[in-house]
């Protein structure tokens, strides 16, 4: 299934495609990207391919491109409803992202989740988003409060099966009245550094 291209100042989100998997091999293989997001290092280009074909085919996952690259660098999705492992209503969704080494500090990925909010909210007419970061992942924490999302819970000693270990979630949520009314896109854009 294709899904819409979104985009912002500087990135192109769009389907992944199978000739996306030398590039997601390049940065997913990187023991500093994933499994801090909860998934296991890519292990060849063979690897990153069957992903593509399995986890970044869904709907709502998408490839950011960075416009000047020309090539996908991170991916960002939205799981909706019972697609979300924190089991959700069909009128929320979770937001889901990670972007390659060698562009973290740049803005890129609170880009990208702004626009993933703005769809959400006004293309899809979902009511509420979620995100999450595990303990110690102060990047993705810092991503969330910069686009409006507010700390809910804390789920302590999950089993987390894709890397085989126990781990603690920090749950943060933005419904569509506070990103509509209080985090305005100008609000936001003086947050960014």
């Amino acid at each position: 299934m294709r899904h819409m291209i979104l985009r912002t100042e500087r990135l192109i989100l769009r389907s992944w495609e199978e000739s996306d998997a030398e590039d997601l091999y390049r940065y997913a293989s990187n023991p500093e990207v994933g499994p801090i997001a909860g998934w296991p290092v890519h292990t060849s280009v063979e690897n990153s391919l069957e992903i593509i074909r399995g986890v970044l085919s869904k709907p709502e996952t998408y490839a950011v491109v960075l416009k000047s690259e020309g090539h996908a660098i991170g991916s960002i999705g939205l799981m909706i409803g019972e697609t979300s492992n924190i089991g959700l209503p069909d009128t929320e969704g979770e937001v889901g992202y990670w972007i390659g080494m060698p562009f973290w500090r740049q803005g890129l990925i609170p880009e990208a989740v702004r626009e993933i909010v703005r769809h959400a909210f006004e293309d899809l007419r979902l009511e509420k988003l979620w995100c999450g970061y595990f303990d110690g992942n102060i990047k993705s924490k810092r991503v969330q409060e910069k686009c409006g999302f507010t700390y809910h819970h804390t789920n302590k000693d999950i089993p987390w099966p894709l890397m085989g270990d126990i781990r603690t979630e920090h749950i943060t949520c933005l419904s569509k009245e506070n990103w509509a009314g209080g985090a305005s896109n100008e609000q936001l854009g003086n947050i960014l550094e």
